[in-house]
């Protein structure tokens, strides 16, 4: 199989990689699903990622997203073929994070997120279709806004829930977390009448391809969103690399609304809630750390 043949018919990936037809590589490639390179006859590499239990949809949902955002202009791999229980993408060759792909990245997402959210054919929260983040599903029931009241409906309430079910969190930290969707619109400020945004939606630093020249966005959960939220995740889990010199390129481009640095932990809060839902309670305590620094 050569890579004009896998683009010509991407049905057949499942029987190659059934039959150990093509050379495979494990990669780093995240928590939740197997990650491979695959070399072909022609010598090109592609990257597969595979998930024995994908839920119904799930690489479905990967790959229109992916779509999605390369069409309001993002750094994202190209899509060879979404099957079921795989995803076949372009390959990418990593390089150290330097400060020149840095800073493209962040003028790269000031122009995604000025591209403007057109999911339902107008400016909205949310996306054409349900997502998933990470296994979890993602609602993303569109809304004309204002964000504030989406982002707690839709992005905060649903895994405070599903935390507080499986144990994650007790009811005291579930009340710490409620106090801050009692507040929300006013914690948002004026930054929370902003326009929808095309988001990644899952953008800590694990989801970073960093290249020679420039930075790819990988795994989102794309939706219409806020566009701090894309810059704020990346903040977490000991931060992007060189994250003062993507958000100097974002501030070429678009500047942020003042205050944006006060805003951080309440669009942090959403990617520590779902990891509190998926992995229990050792998020636990960055979770009540966001919420009360949110106030």
């Amino acid at each position: 199989m050569d890579l004009a043949y896998l683009r010509a018919h991407p049905e057949h990936i499942p029987a190659f990689l059934l039959h150990q037809r093509i050379r495979e590589t494990p990669v780093s490639g995240g928590s939740i699903c197997c990650a491979q390179r695959l070399t072909l006859d022609d010598g090109n590499s592609v990257f597969a990622k595979t998930l024995a239990d994908a839920p119904d949809g799930f690489f479905a949902a990967e790959e229109a997203g992916l779509r999605w955002l390369r069409a309001a202009g993002a750094p994202v791999p190209q899509v060879i073929t979404a099957q079921p229980k795989v995803l076949v993408l372009e390959w990418i060759d990593q390089a150290p994070p330097g400060a020149p792909a840095a800073e493209r990245l962040g003028r790269d997402l000031a122009g995604m997120h000025r591209a403007g959210a057109q999911t339902f054919g107008a400016q909205t929260f949310g996306a054409p279709a349900p997502g998933f983040i990470g296994t979890l599903p993602l609602d993303n029931t569109g809304s004309a806004g204002p964000w504030p009241e989406w982002f707690a409906e839709r992005r905060l309430e649903p895994y405070l829930r599903l935390s507080a079910d499986r144990g994650a969190l007790s009811p005291a930290d579930v009340a710490v977390v409620s106090r801050v969707l009692d507040q929300i619109t006013d914690r948002a400020g004026a930054a929370g009448a902003e326009p929808p945004a095309p988001v990644h939606g899952d953008l800590w630093p694990g989801n970073l391809v960093w290249a020679t020249d420039r930075v790819w966005l990988v795994d989102p959960a794309a939706h219409g969103g806020h566009r701090e939220t894309d810059l704020a995740t990346l903040g977490l889990f000991g931060g992007a690399p060189l994250l003062d010199r993507i958000l100097a390129g974002y501030q070429e481009v678009w500047p942020l609304a003042d205050g944006w640095r006060t805003r951080v932990p309440l669009h942090q809060l959403h990617l520590l809630l779902v990891h509190t839902a998926l992995f229990g309670a050792g998020y636990r305590d960055a979770v009540l750390a966001a919420a009360r620094a949110i106030g």
